[in-house]
């Protein structure tokens, strides 16, 4: 991987769907053991989810390296998955997904982006809590509690 190189973000097609599915698996592979079950990313219809939500992706030369999920609802824009390919995390490609979250919600009009994770995924709660976003309460769910986050962008200039 070259610095040099950056991913063009664009929306999803239906083509994309496989990809988008096999880079879902890798970035949450690693999380089977700490949690003792498939994550939920693992078990979405990624061709169903193209087709219904808002699916971007980050391709570079052809190769998706980065996916958001997004789904608008009445008072919030919903981020439901974002997945980095293992060998690209740790070069902002996230961060970039989540801005362009930001933008949507912004465009959108509702200016409050809401998400969830997994409370055994301790990177992740802190990155959110870095880029402004707030815990709101959890839920368990298959023993293990989600934690859900909030970002009133109108509180956040990030």
């Amino acid at each position: 991987m070259r610095r040099e190189q950056q991913p063009t973000l664009r929306r999803a097609t239906d083509d994309d769907a496989d990809a988008v599915r096999d880079l879902v698996a890798a970035a949450y592979e690693k999380y089977i053991p700490l949690i003792g079950r498939t994550p939920l990313p693992m078990l979405t219809d990624y061709a169903e989810a193209i087709r219904t939500h808002d699916v971007w992706v980050l391709d570079l030369s052809g190769q998706i390296v980065g996916v958001i999920e997004l789904i608008a609802r009445a008072d919030h824009l919903w981020v439901d998955n974002v997945a980095i390919q293992p060998e690209w995390q740790g070069h902002g490609l996230g961060r970039r997904l989540l801005g362009h979250a930001e933008s949507e919600a912004s465009r959108l009009g509702p200016g409050e982006l809401r998400l969830l994770t997994n409370e055994r995924y301790l990177d992740n709660i802190a990155m959110y809590a870095r880029y402004g976003y707030v815990e709101t309460h959890r839920e368990p769910h298959l023993g293990t509690d989600l934690v859900h986050f909030s970002k009133h962008l109108a509180d956040a200039a990030s």
